[in-house]
């Protein structure tokens, strides 16, 4: 039999009780740990009843959700907070369901965008899908039977006659509109078209469905989702009795104001043929320092105690920028593995640095990929090769006169050019490649071709 449940309405936009609570007042060592330890990530912005949230969590594992709409085929750096909160709570014993907005996904959510995003067709929704479910398995294990689910499955079959009359007559049109996400939209000359929103109703079904099937009781999702969520426990209320939670996480906004996860170049996307693992890494390495300790502490699974003093080490010496490197290591790590993890940042030592000796194959593979390549073959090899020629070839010279007039300024495997001496196969590292470069920051990659990489 449903417990009875808080009357939260639909319209409430605000935060709730996080502020001011403590695990102290709460029931629970474990759980209260759990909370506290979010809490003291940064991790918590907006609850229902955190205290109440505590004592379910003492009683016993709970069943938790964050949805993701396929709206790309990737997900994005923006999603890892709360991909890694799933996984907080997996760690801690309880059951993290990844929801696909299958269903949401053909509608796109309105929170905190100035238009409408363009609807996406069949097939790319369903490739968009598939290629998610792989992704979210980094995080938290989406091969046991209902870790992953699609809201499509359940939104698909209904009719609309149906789903007015058992889903809308639940809810009130005044408190929708009254939702920030939709009255901003409104009181701008574009408006918000009826699908667009359809929306928050949608994702508060998902939440009754949930609960009704797996016996979800509490929803994730940053603050921007604060409204759709307790549009979902005050639906819950209504059609079922049911006493659910919500708990959101605070966005990600860098200390410059710039929107967490982008780049000049776009999105920083976790798959790897949208953002390389060198990217990927690079993107890391470029946090400012302000902003460090926050990504340490939200988007790692380091503790609190190993960040503290990683921090300590990074402010007495912020050139050497050990809170970036533990920053990009763990990520790269956690999204693309421990080899590339470890390739990347070799890598971008050589890039920066200027140090190739000792390179191995996996990090010369991800360096070429990066800087560019030129593959040759055994005949050169061994007839061997005109250095100033090869610059040349490789893009980094305009000419063999700019070679041998700033000779100097190019170097082989690191170390100055040697124009009298041709290059052959004792110069490739790992007997794979060795590595052209001109000043500091321009590399190019001279590649046995019979290696090279795709």
């Amino acid at each position: 039999m449903a417990t009875d449940a808080p009357d939260i309405t639909p319209d409430e936009d605000g935060p709730g009780d996080a502020v001011g609570w403590s695990p102290e007042t709460a029931r629970g060592g474990e759980e209260a740990s759990l909370l506290d330890d979010l809490a003291a990530r940064g991790l918590i912005s907006d609850s229902t009843d955190l205290d109440a949230l505590a004592h379910r969590l003492a009683e016993g594992p709970i069943t938790l959700y964050c949805g993701f709409d396929p709206t790309a085929s990737s997900l994005h750096a923006g999603n890892l907070q709360q991909l890694m909160l799933l996984a907080r709570f997996a760690r801690a014993g309880h059951r993290p369901l990844v929801l696909v907005g299958g269903a949401t996904g053909r509608i796109g959510d309105p929170s905190g965008r100035d238009n409408e995003r363009p609807l996406l067709d069949e097939a790319t929704l369903a490739a968009n899908v598939a290629a998610i479910r792989d992704q979210v398995g980094r995080f938290v294990d989406v091969v046991s039977e209902g870790a992953l689910v699609d809201n499509h499955d359940w939104t698909g079959p209904l009719t609309l006659l149906d789903f007015l009359r058992d889903v809308g007559k639940h809810v009130n049109i005044g408190a929708m509109l009254a939702r920030d996400s939709v009255r901003s939209r409104i009181d701008r000359d574009a408006g918000m078209s009826f699908t667009e929103f359809s929306y928050q109703l949608l994702q508060a079904h998902d939440f009754v469905q949930l609960h009704r099937s797996h016996n979800c009781e509490l929803q994730v999702a940053g603050s921007d989702q604060w409204g759709n969520i307790t549009a979902g426990i005050d639906l819950a209320r209504r059609m079922d009795g049911a006493a659910l939670h919500g708990l959101t996480s605070p966005l990600i906004v860098r200390a410059d104001g710039k929107k967490f996860g982008k780049s000049t170049g776009g999105a920083i996307w976790l798959a790897a043929d949208e953002t390389s693992p060198y990217a990927f890494y690079q993107y890391w390495m470029q946090i400012p320092d302000d902003d460090v300790e926050s990504m340490l502490l939200r988007l790692t699974f380091l503790s609190v105690l190993d960040i503290s003093a990683i921090i300590t080490v990074h402010r007495k010496e912020p050139h050497r920028r050990q809170g970036q490197r533990a920053l990009a290591h763990h990520l790269t790590a956690i999204v693309h593995g421990d080899d590339a993890a470890r390739s990347a940042a070799i890598a971008s030592e050589v890039i920066f640095g200027g140090r190739p000796a000792g390179l191995d194959r996996p990090s010369l593979e991800m360096l070429a990929n990066e800087v560019g390549f030129t593959g040759v073959g055994d005949e050169e090899l061994q007839n061997g090769l005109d250095p100033a020629e090869l610059f040349v070839r490789s893009g980094l010279a305009r000419s063999k006169g700019e070679v041998r007039k700033n000779a100097h300024g190019f170097r082989v495997n690191g170390s100055p050019v040697d124009l009298d001496r041709s290059i052959g196969a004792d110069d490739l590292l790992a007997g794979y490649a060795a590595m052209l470069s001109h000043g500091k920051r321009k590399h190019h990659l001279l590649v046995h071709a019979d290696s090279v990489v795709g």
